[in-house]
């Protein structure tokens, strides 16, 4: 983010926005002469951005925005009570395809609100701007596309679409329509991922090398286990309607309550959590993605009937663009040892890294050396002279790295968490019809390629990405 005040600052106020800046986000340390380009330059990123936010909350509070929930399962719920905490927001309907998903929709937010299991009737009601479609993987296209040509809105929870080609689909429809269409993948909206950006943007870590991601879950509702409710069946569950374009099949409450574990629904592993990490990564480099994906892995503890894996681990090899030199991800994702869960992008660099926790950013500086250093205790004197002279004619030394080495950054006291500020840049679109910041095309970007990690998964083979073009290319 560029810093408006630069240009007029004199160098006591700069040192003096610095220590505010520093104490807004909690960060270790001191700052010294030599600290990073964009901590020592853009010195009110952060706070700029929140103002922005609140900006956009408060100014348009009275423009009320009147929404309505697809899919009430847990993450539903999340994204509703969230965007409610968002001003100006109103609920009119609900709908799920249980019936008592639609009662706990009544007692979270009145017996008189309309609830159905057909979203068509949701989308007809002339008092509705938005929904948000939290439904399984496989309904994400149809009921988007049908919401936006009937005028509405979307939110759209991650991956973006269960196959590739749904996506163009979205795409096309978010064109013609010209409706807002946001991924609801939050970490694009959190001030950390802004704040790695800038100062990969700054070079405070040099020339990207490689970046690694991992994201663990160690409980059995991490690993997709939903509770099943015990009056579950074909009589409280429209079944049919939920298979939807999947294989038709009997009745099965583990495939309804337990989706993720089975690949006619869900994106397993790769569509739920890696979309995440490679969101966060294009948001901070500025990256459309790999080119080539390679994924193993097994299922190894929860033998459940499943037939997407527990285990799995992906490399991403990245092209060099104009936004950065060629580099490769990997990514892994295990649900299996104990220990606690962790989430983790870390971007290494020529001069430094940079890693991504829940709520934390840390930057390590460390100047590599350019010499090839020496192993001359075997030369005979006069040629040990010799070397180390023209050793030091080609490589001159180096001042030592002065100040900090390492700086953390965390949210300041009065954030309300990346998936609020999601719905505040969502909100903020409809409202005023600027763009989004996770469209389509950027969703199918972070999507595509989880979905040639699991091709790759279960065909043995690297898949071939296009990233320009967001197609899978043919084996060769």
């Amino acid at each position: 983010m560029k810093n408006n005040k630069r240009a007029a600052s004199s160098e006591n106020n700069k040192n003096s926005s610095r220590r505010s800046f520093l104490k807004t986000l909690g960060l270790a340390g001191t700052a010294a002469a030599a600290a990073p380009a964009a901590l020592a330059e853009t010195p009110v990123a952060i706070p700029q951005y929140l103002n922005l936010v609140r900006s956009h909350s408060s100014t348009a509070a009275n423009d009320k925005v009147r929404i309505a929930l697809i899919g009430t399962g847990g993450m539903g719920i999340g994204d509703m009570q969230t965007a409610l905490m968002v001003d100006g927001i109103e609920m009119v309907a609900a709908c799920d395809l249980y019936d008592g998903r639609l009662r706990r929709a009544k007692e979270l937010w009145g017996d008189q609100l309309p609830v159905t299991k057909d979203y068509r009737e949701i989308l007809e009601r002339k008092d509705l701007d938005a929904v948000i479609n939290a439904t399984t993987d496989h309904w994400h296209e149809k009921i988007s596309s049908d919401a936006m040509r009937k005028g509405k809105h979307v939110y759209c929870e991650k991956p973006m679409v269960q196959k590739v080609e749904d996506g163009h689909a979205l795409i096309k429809v978010s064109k013609e329509t010209g409706k807002v269409f946001q991924v609801g993948s939050q970490f694009a909206s959190s001030l950390l991922i802004a704040k790695a950006r800038e100062l990969m943007k700054a070079g405070d870590i040099g020339e990207l090398v490689f970046a690694e991601a991992i994201y663990d879950r160690h409980s059995a509702m991490g690993a997709w286990q939903y509770s099943i409710p015990p009056d579950a069946s074909p009589q409280t569950v429209d079944w049919d309607t939920y298979l939807g374009s999947a294989p038709k099949r009997p009745w099965d409450p583990l495939r309804f309550f337990r989706w993720r574990n089975y690949q006619d629904y869900g994106t397993g592993i790769a569509g739920d959590l890696y979309v995440h990490l490679l969101t966060s990564l294009h948001c901070i480099t500025g990256s459309k993605g790999p080119n080539r994906v390679y994924s193993t892995g097994g299922t190894r503890y929860w033998k459940d009937g499943r037939d997407v894996p527990d285990i799995q681990l992906s490399i991403y090899d990245y092209g060099k663009t104009a936004e950065h030199p060629e580099f490769n991800l990997t990514t892994r994702s295990n649900f299996v040892d104990g220990g606690g869960g962790n989430y983790l992008v870390r971007i290494v660099g020529t001069e430094g890294d940079l890693s991504l926790g829940f709520d934390s950013l840390t930057v390590h500086r460390n100047k590599f050396p350019k010499a090839p250093g020496m192993s001359i205790d075997n030369f005979p004197k006069d040629q040990k002279e010799l070397y180390i002279a023209e050793y030091n004619k080609l490589y001159p030394q180096v001042p030592e790295l002065v100040g900090p080495k390492e700086f953390k950054y965390s949210f300041p006291k009065e954030y309300k968490g990346d998936r609020y500020e999601h719905f505040v840049n969502f909100f903020n679109s409809v409202r005023t019809g600027t763009p989004n910041i996770e469209d389509a095309t950027f969703g199918l970007r972070a999507c595509g390629p989880t979905q040639c990690g699991n091709m790759s998964y279960f065909q043995k083979r690297a898949v071939s990405w296009d990233p320009i073009n967001m197609k899978i290319l043919p084996a060769v």
